[in-house]
């Protein structure tokens, strides 16, 4: 019988740990949460069979309470605020070269625009987008469409194409 005890203290407790683990240190859901639940429902499982309904009731109330009070000692210690993100981020990004692009500049992709990018555009290598999410191979020009505080918008620029004209000109005569 005091075998048994020790059993089910020793793996309830385990489960306990790892659900605490799993809730407080570790991000997402892993394998402690897993075995903290696994251990915790076998612990108490193993007192309903091997010793009874009424040490199961206990065991169960018992690791109820445990990791309840357990929980709530955590959330209100100071430990976590050690290891909390308390550092305020008042940095900006520094948008000074958007202000020497404007609309109808043209520029070179160095990149491919799927849909954004990089663009060399008046002596500036900056991030631009496709304006309409269109793909924009490497090396190809581009026209600016749009430049907001945190953008440049841009799409192939399409420039007036004599040649087909002056095909059908020739073709008169």
């Amino acid at each position: 019988m005091t075998f048994d005890i020790i059993i089910v203290s020793l793996v309830v407790l385990l489960g306990i740990v790892f659900l605490l683990a799993e809730v407080f240190l570790l991000p997402g859901f892993t394998i402690s949460g897993i075995a903290g639940f696994i251990f915790l429902v076998g612990g108490i499982f193993y007192a309903y069979t091997y010793m009874g309904v009424r040490a199961g009731n206990f065991t169960l109330v018992i690791s109820a309470f445990i990791l309840m009070a357990s929980f709530l000692y955590f959330i209100k210690s100071k430990s976590l605020r050690r290891i909390a993100l308390t550092t305020n981020i008042d940095a900006k990004v520094d948008t000074s070269d958007l202000k020497k692009i404007k609309k109808g500049d043209i520029g070179i992709t160095q990149s491919r625009l799927n849909p954004i990018g990089k663009v060399f555009i008046n002596d500036l290598t900056v991030e631009a987008k496709s304006i309409d999410g269109e793909m924009i191979d490497e090396d190809s020009e581009v026209v600016v469409m749009k430049v907001d505080w945190s953008n440049i918008l841009v799409s192939i620029n399409k420039p007036h194409n004599n040649e087909e004209f002056n095909f059908h000109e020739d073709n008169q005569h």
